[in-house]
């Protein structure tokens, strides 16, 4: 079966054990996600030492799953593509280690990626055929940066968080409003019923370049609860929340769509986790469709970290003969 392309592709680069097994770059024969949310909900977010110890126990498990579920043997396989970082480094450790040791015992390339990229390339995995260039927005719970791929594949950044990633403020200001965690989705299934004007928020660095900057956001929430906590009250919090999101959501919307305009890209791809929330996706598309430009974004279950846009970046970075050797190591920045 080696002629039929299988990669299988690991990741480890937070709290989710995940590997998966893709045909040809695009055609996902599995993908196996082990989340460890429960295990950190008490602490508000992920503990490293937690995260590090839960791969190392279920990696092998998970890896034989992803190959159970696929129907394919190790030895089907062509490569095995991981994520390097960036992350928290024990958990990285524990991919890349399982992959060096599965590349070198069956003599296949190894490949590793980066994670934000691969993120990027989920588009891909439905959309094989997105024309270049592009301007991605990937927005997570430790990344939010604009891209921008270029014709030939090679990546520009554009802007990076200076703070807090969204996907990280959304999980503080949930904690703080006694939401629950991960926060973004509990602070999207409150705002359903709150009014995202109630509530007059600031927009840190809106009309300042392509970065980013939350933390200003967060203290100004966290200051109007402490100076009137009827806020925190059944009545007004989903006001709250709802306002809160929409300023996040703002300034996303409005820095991804004046990259696209600057650069003068037809298509935007949305990445990583906080690209699953519905109003982000709705409000983008509507206000990118006013300037012509087409939203792309992949399905939810390839928006949180998975492993199969992990084998879709090792996929192409094959294709170019972008192979790794056995002393690639982790990084825990991009």
């Amino acid at each position: 079966m080696k002629n039929k392309n299988i990669i299988l592709g690991i990741e480890t680069s937070c709290d989710d054990t995940a590997a998966a097994i893709l045909k040809n770059g695009h055609t996902v024969l599995s993908n196996i996600v082990s989340t460890q949310e429960e295990l950190h909900a008490e602490f508000g977010g992920v503990v490293p030492e937690i995260a590090s110890r839960k791969h190392i126990e279920i990696i092998n498990i998970v890896i034989a799953q992803a190959l159970r579920k696929a129907n394919v043997d190790f030895e089907d396989l062509i490569a095995v593509g991981v994520t390097c970082g960036p992350g928290l480094i024990g958990s990285l450790l524990i991919g890349l280690a399982s992959a060096k040791a599965i590349s070198y015992s069956l003599k296949i390339p190894l490949i590793g990626v980066n994670h934000v990229l691969s993120h990027i390339y989920a588009n891909f995995i439905e959309n094989p055929n997105i024309k270049r260039p592009i301007i991605s927005l990937v927005a997570s719970g430790g990344h939010t940066s604009i891209y921008l791929l270029k014709e030939n594949d090679e990546f520009e950044i554009l802007g990076l968080t200076l703070d807090d990633a969204a996907g990280e403020v959304l999980d503080k200001i949930a904690r703080f409003l006694n939401l629950g965690y991960p926060g973004g989705p509990a602070i999207e299934k409150i705002s359903i019923n709150g009014n995202p004007d109630s509530y007059k928020l600031p927009r840190p660095m809106l009309d300042k370049g392509f970065n980013f900057s939350f933390s200003g956001l967060k203290t100004a929430v966290i200051y109007m609860v402490r100076k009137d906590k009827s806020l925190l009250s059944e009545e007004k919090l989903p006001d709250l929340a709802a306002s809160f999101q929409k300023a996040v959501i703002d300034v996303l919307v409005k820095k991804t769509i004046r990259a696209a305009i600057s650069y003068e890209v037809p298509i935007i791809a949305l990445a990583g986790g906080v690209s699953s929330n519905s109003y982000l996706r709705s409000e983008m598309k509507e206000r990118a469709k006013l300037r012509g430009i087409k939203v792309i974004y992949p399905p939810k279950e390839y928006c949180t970290d998975n492993a199969a846009m992990v084998a879709c970046l090792a996929y192409y970075k094959l294709k170019k003969g972008q192979i790794s050797n056995m002393e690639i190591d982790a990084y825990s920045r991009i």
